[in-house]
């Protein structure tokens, strides 16, 4: 601490604050250290083995349903599990109160056509007609 002859009318001194932020950034950059080590171990997933396609990414929104079909036909409706016969009961109430949501399916590449059809068809019966499908991005040289 510094003692200034500042312009004091009696002559006494006067004390100059100053803050030292290097302490502060230390404990910051430990912070940023400890969030950048724990942050990928908090994301949790479901396996899928998603189809591949060129395609463009998708732009994550508040206004967007993802449901996830399993290999073992199991559906996910934004990570929740659902009992069979469940989704449209689901699907038909988040229509009512979100009318223009969009929807995307992620289904394992190894269940039949005729399956995903039918989810797809579940979630037009509940009045949803913004569907989307998601894949993987294919290899730039994969051609049909």
């Amino acid at each position: 601490m510094k003692l200034d002859q500042g312009p004091s009318s009696r002559g006494t001194p006067m004390a100059l604050a100053e803050i030292n932020v290097t302490p502060l950034v230390d404990v910051m950059l430990v912070l940023l250290v400890i969030f950048m080590i724990t942050a990928p171990m908090m994301q949790q997933g479901v396996q899928l083995d998603l189809p591949k396609a060129n395609t463009g990414a998708i732009d994550e929104a508040p206004n967007q349903i993802h449901i996830q079909v399993r290999k073992d036909r199991s559906i996910l409706l934004n990570d929740t599990r659902l009992a069979k016969g469940e989704l449209r009961k689901k699907l038909t109430a988040i229509a009512k109160a979100k009318p223009g949501v969009q929807v995307f399916v992620q289904a394992d590449q190894s269940l039949s056509y005729g399956f995903i059809a039918q989810v797809i068809a579940e979630v037009k019966q509940a009045q949803l007609t913004r569907i989307g499908l998601v894949t993987l991005p294919a290899e730039r040289n994969s051609h049909l």
